[in-house]
């Protein structure tokens, strides 16, 4: 299943810029609803620390500012009806086609896409410019800002001890341009320790509240948040 969100859009504000508000909720791997009270001031916080700092290696993220606890500002895009998913590690599903242990580390990272939010979700690049989601030149631009997102990010954790096993991306337009408009949440992007010591929570299980907050104050505390 694709990384439901936390969030929701407000109404334009006086310039025609998106207002994005993230909730204090997030859905398990087991599709259960649960509330943590400050998540949503934490995601604003990643977010806006990743939008920025992508944005240094001139990738076009739709995010302005952030205006408020909660709120960020965005370009008033387009969303493009899927998301891709990139794999620096073998999941459940590929660990069960390839004969390969879950969590082993893939030499080259893995694009999948995903429209709608059900298992079942994967879908192929034909499906994609077959269905008119996007254009066979948009899927190429946004291929190579995945895989630039990608190698920028993983080197961030790398740096830090730290393998960045998966992320999922979204993008959009604004006056014909493609640009990332998320997610560097808790639940779309997932990390585990080169040395596990047995308490952090895994990125791919996490049910609780105590557990999520241990994972978004860690990331929170990567981003100098706290």
């Amino acid at each position: 299943m694709i990384t439901q969100h936390n969030k929701k859009k407000l109404p334009f504000d006086e310039q025609g810029y998106q207002v994005v508000e993230y909730e204090d909720i997030f859905i398990t791997h087991k599709n259960k609803k649960v509330t943590l009270k400050t998540l949503g001031e934490k995601i604003a916080i990643i977010n806006s620390y990743f939008f920025e700092y992508l944005k240094g290696y001139n990738i076009p993220c739709a995010y302005v500012r952030k205006t408020g606890k909660r709120n960020l500002l965005f370009l008033r895009y387009t969303e493009f009806p899927f998301k891709i998913k990139i794999l620096n590690a073998a999941d459940k599903r590929i660990s069960k086609i390839f004969s390969i242990k879950a969590g082993t580390l893939l030499e080259l990272p893995v694009l999948e896409y995903h429209y709608g939010e059900s298992k079942e979700s994967i879908i192929t690049e034909s499906h994609l410019v077959s269905f008119n989601l996007c254009s066979y030149d948009e899927l190429k631009l946004m291929n190579r800002l995945c895989s630039k997102i990608n190698a920028i990010i993983k080197s961030f954790f790398e740096r830090r001890n730290e393998n960045l096993v998966e992320l999922t991306c979204g993008f959009g337009k604004f006056e014909g341009k493609i640009f990332l408009i998320d997610d560097f949440s808790p639940m779309s992007m997932k990390i585990i320790k080169n040395e596990p010591d047995g308490k952090f929570p895994d990125a791919y299980k996490i049910e609780t509240p105590a557990q999520m907050k241990k994972y978004s104050d860690h990331l929170l505390h990567l981003t100098n948040g706290e």
